[in-house]
């Protein structure tokens, strides 16, 4: 039962500054917080869409959102477009609103269902701000006009930002790569790390952020691996950068191909673009050429290779190491899910910090509710490959036809017996969310709940028109999402190009 008074964390990028920047404003009062990066380890760095939580851990860190914006490039994001997912020439959204009103015996779906059913046959996009918005191109933070949205950013950018912002508070950078991890022989924990330069960093508790190399956690002390690549068989990735060539839409696109799927990121000055793809079904030079012959404008930097392999660690938090990031495992990035998973770890290990020493209690504790949260996301990701209408490429027939886990498949079964989802615990993905996917992909509900037909055929239409009246003006009101940013973060990088 050893005091916690010093914090190392191996490795920088947005995990690493993420983890200084919450380390060092909650707790760096009471604790050192040392981040060890060698500037000769270049970062993955292509996290580069969020999703809406990533406001909140801001809001914990008091980061100036106009600030932030204008430092790392960044556009807003309402959702993301799924084009080809459920067949090829298909697109739907899956915003981050929620659309209409919700009463407590059933979710609004089911008064959207019934309305149909009787002739009121309106897209769901019409009952839901964000969605509108995002196909109309708009955005814009107001009182009256509240939507949930996230970023996009370059994520370079953003772990510089966060490493000024940490050592502002005290945080210290240690410069040098770890050449040797060493145990205490009686306890088996981290005692030190030993640089390259002789250089030996002591500490109490260890932070992983060492990428996909898992340098603490599991070639130190061997956490376990589970591996999902059965399920969600994608495993490489290529990414390249294209200029600006039109303005920015407030979400990120997600455009399914043969045998995986391009990302489209859009930023201030410049657009994010990538293909994940499976190699079991591509090799790298198609993949390369299908990325490349679908860019808009031209390349800024050449194609870079990442290879991974989709799961977790069976331990995320294991005797005195925390891994965060990639080096706690990976699940691919078609719903932005990677640095929110890195935020939801910290908010977590600060709630159950060993600030008098480590308890196995809370250890189970923190590896319990991880487990949960990353399940959930991953049956998440796995129903956008399961459900489709695809067979036209033997990697969408083996997603089609694969088994998946029972969780998932009691979620699609319920939903489309009787359009209702229910939210475990605290899982990431809301009702709304598997709503909109779910319909996205082609799930069509029998039934619906019987507490929307109580309404008679005008209140029902009264009531879904009142609805749609509301979101229509309130979205008409809206500035184009590059007027917004324009007058609210303007990066000087988009201030410059424009001039």
């Amino acid at each position: 039962m050893n005091p916690i008074k010093k914090v190392v964390i191996a490795g920088g990028g947005t995990a690493g500054w993420m983890a200084a920047a919450v380390m060092a404003k909650t707790l760096g009062k009471k604790i050192e917080v040392v981040l060890v990066e060698s500037d000769d380890i270049p970062t993955v760095g292509v996290g580069e869409a969020t999703i809406p939580p990533l406001t909140t851990f801001h809001n914990i860190l008091d980061i100036d959102e106009r600030e932030f914006m204008a430092t790392v490039n960044g556009t807003f994001k309402l959702g993301i477009s799924f084009e080809n997912w459920r067949e090829k020439g298909h697109k739907y959204i899956h915003s981050f609103g929620y659309a209409g009103k919700d009463c407590w015996a059933c979710s609004f779906v089911h008064f959207w269902l019934a309305g149909k059913a009787r002739g009121i046959d309106y897209p769901y996009a019409d009952y839901c701000a964000e969605l509108l918005a995002a196909y109309e191109g708009k955005f814009a933070i107001a009182p009256n006009a509240r939507m949930n949205y996230a970023y996009h950013m370059d994520a370079g950018l953003y772990a510089k930002y966060l490493r000024e912002f940490s050592e502002k508070l005290g945080a210290k950078r240690q410069e040098g790569k770890i050449e040797k991890v060493n145990l205490d022989e009686s306890s088996g924990n981290i005692q030190s790390l030993t640089l390259q330069s002789g250089k030996v960093i002591d500490g109490d508790f260890f932070i992983d952020c060492t990428g996909f190399r898992a340098l603490l956690i599991e070639q130190s002390l061997h956490a376990g691996f589970e591996d999902w690549s059965h399920w969600l068989p994608c495993d490489s990735a290529l990414a390249v950068q294209t200029p600006k060539v039109s303005d920015p839409l407030p979400y990120t696109r997600s455009i399914a191909h043969d045998a995986g799927w391009q990302w489209r990121i859009p930023l201030q000055s410049r657009v994010g673009n990538g293909m994940v793809y499976s190699s079991r079904f591509w090799s790298d030079e198609q993949a390369q050429e299908v990325l490349m012959a679908n860019l808009e404008g031209e390349p800024l930097t050449q194609p870079k290779k990442i290879k991974f392999r989709t799961g977790t660690r069976r331990k995320h938090w294991h005797k005195n190491c925390l891994a965060l990031g990639l080096a706690s495992g990976f699940l691919e990035p078609l719903e932005s899910t990677s640095i929110h998973l890195v935020q939801k770890s910290l908010v977590r290990f600060i709630q159950l910090f060993p600030s008098m020493g480590i308890n196995a209690s809370d250890v189970d504790e923190f590896n319990r509710q991880t487990k949960i949260d990353v399940e959930r996301i991953r049956d998440f990701i796995i129903l956008h490959y399961k459900v489709t209408n695809r067979t036209d490429t033997e990697f969408w027939r083996y997603c089609k036809n694969m088994q998946i886990p029972d969780t998932l498949q009691q979620k699609i079964d319920l939903f489309s017996d009787s359009a209702k989802v229910f939210k475990v615990n605290n899982e990431l993905f809301g009702e709304e969310s598997w709503i909109q996917v779910m319909m996205g992909q082609g799930v069509e509900p029998k039934s619906y709940h019987g507490f929307a037909d109580v309404m008679s055929d005008q209140e029902l239409n009264d009531f879904l028109a009142s609805i749609r009246q509301s979101k229509s003006t309130m979205v008409s009101k809206l500035p184009t999402h590059q007027q917004f940013i324009d007058h609210y973060c303007q990066s000087k990088d988009a201030h410059n190009s424009a001039q």
